[in-house]
């Protein structure tokens, strides 16, 4: 509640907590268009392999031109200025950086990124979300053991939930059930970079003109990253995937307390204490409104008469029965946010969401018959689709994840639905990423 008088402190003290960011696109765009407005923060750093495309977001979000032209880590701390640069291991070991935002959004890099900042004993806020859906838990760990903090990116959506995990648990009620909102028909599974604008209502003129990428839109959208950010809200709050991955049950904000209860009492829910996501579409596809597309909810339980008595008289959104209620966000704002996440981790030592177990994954399904031979080319591609499952459910069948799910050539052909597992791909066993996964496996079976 107080984050901001205490960086308005490191500021008066002229002791910032120095930032550095690995990848500078749209999630770092946005935070780099607040980061200047807040006190008690500098941004020593940014690498990016292409440093023009930098600048150029420097530029188109008025970030001034004077604060980006220091020649050297060491002139940007004297000037507090920000360095500009491909060389992130640079970067990562200069000991005055306190916090190290991964942002490139490439899962393999992340994991090499973030273990050698862990190493370097910096802190990290992890924007990749796919990397912590692959690795997650063996990263918070390295962090543990570095003495340093490893946390989920505010701003996204698994921070959010958490935060509203947390707020439930520490009210003392119930967590019956937690989890983002989706724009989602069964088909989607089945939607490419080809198809993905006209499911968005846009054309590709209009996509081309805005820059949008259509491989990442189409992760959103096929299920990919519902799956991802569910298996990272699931690892970090100790909340269960359901048996059979998401299931997308339609309905507006006001639906959901009815929607995200146990099916034993009229619900949707596998059991309780999951994670689920809300559809904006109805069975026929038609928007519904007062929709929760773009934001977050948890639904928690009043456990007594007296605390149902309690949800009444103060006008709380329950189910039918009084029993299950809702508190949500409606919308969450991306890079935006992060600066909660810095500071929270740099003044109080706190991370905004952290893995603390391995419960969830994100296997690679193939998404069309796939043969011998093929490339599989990961999230949002023609390829696979990501399908959240419990951890034990994906390590029984040995199942590939979706974040190693790109570059590597099938052994065996799949048809449309099965799992890709390690057994039907060539893969090297010393790519940093694989090597971690696989030891990470291992320590859980």
């Amino acid at each position: 509640m107080n984050l901001y008088s205490k960086l308005l402190v490191k500021d008066a003290n002229n002791n910032p907590l120095r930032v550095a960011i690995i990848g500078a696109g749209k999630f770092a765009s946005m935070y780099l268009a607040q980061v200047h407005k807040t006190p008690g923060i500098h941004v020593a750093a940014i690498a990016d392999l292409n440093p023009a495309n930098v600048f150029a977001n420097l530029q188109r979000i008025g970030w001034a031109q004077a604060r980006s032209e220091a020649a050297s880590i060491d002139d940007a701390i004297r000037s507090e200025g920000t360095w500009v640069t491909d060389d992130w291991g640079k970067v990562i070991s200069d000991p005055r950086i306190d916090i190290v935002i991964e942002a490139t959004g490439n899962p393999p890099a992340a994991v090499e990124h973030i273990l050698s900042a862990l190493k370097h004993r910096k802190h990290v806020v992890n924007v990749t979300v796919e990397a912590d859906a692959l690795c997650g838990p063996y990263l918070a760990q390295c962090a543990q053991q570095n003495e340093v903090i490893y946390s989920l990116a505010y701003g996204d959506q698994p921070a959010l939930i958490c935060d509203l995990v947390d707020w439930a648990r520490t009210s003392g009620f119930n967590v019956v059930a937690a989890g983002r909102g989706h724009k989602w028909m069964p088909h989607f599974m089945q939607s490419t970079p080809e198809t993905v604008w006209g499911y968005y209502g846009l054309t590709p003129e209009q996509a081309e003109r805005g820059g949008l990428n259509p491989k990442m839109f189409n992760s959103f959208l096929d299920g990919s990253k519902p799956a991802i950010e569910s298996a990272a809200v699931c690892n970090a709050t100790g909340l269960i995937a359901p048996p059979n991955g998401l299931e997308y049950p339609s309905g507006s904000i006001d639906d959901i307390p009815n929607l995200m209860r146990p099916k034993s009492v009229g619900g949707c829910l596998h059991h309780t204490g999951q994670v689920e996501v809300v559809s904006s579409l109805d069975a026929v596809g038609a928007p519904i409104p007062y929709d929760i597309r773009y934001g977050v909810w948890v639904v928690f339980e009043g456990d007594t008469s007296y605390i149902r008595h309690c949800f009444e008289e103060y006008g709380v959104k329950t189910d039918d029965t009084g029993q299950y209620a809702s508190l949500y966000k409606r919308w969450h704002l991306i890079g935006l946010e992060v600066g909660i996440s810095v500071a929270s981790v740099g003044l109080r030592g706190e991370p905004t969401g952290t893995p603390t177990g391995f419960r969830a994954d994100v296997m690679a399904v193939a998404k069309r018959d796939l043969k011998a031979g093929e490339i599989l080319d990961g999230e949002g591609g023609y390829t696979v689709v990501g399908q959240l499952a419990p951890a034990d459910k994906s390590l029984e069948l040995r199942a590939l994840p979706l974040g190693l799910a790109h570059g590597l050539k099938l052994k065996n052909s799949k048809s449309a639905g099965q799992p890709v597992t390690w057994g039907d791909v060539h893969f090297d066993e010393n790519a940093i990423a694989i090597k971690v996964r696989r030891e990470m496996e291992s320590s859980y079976r």
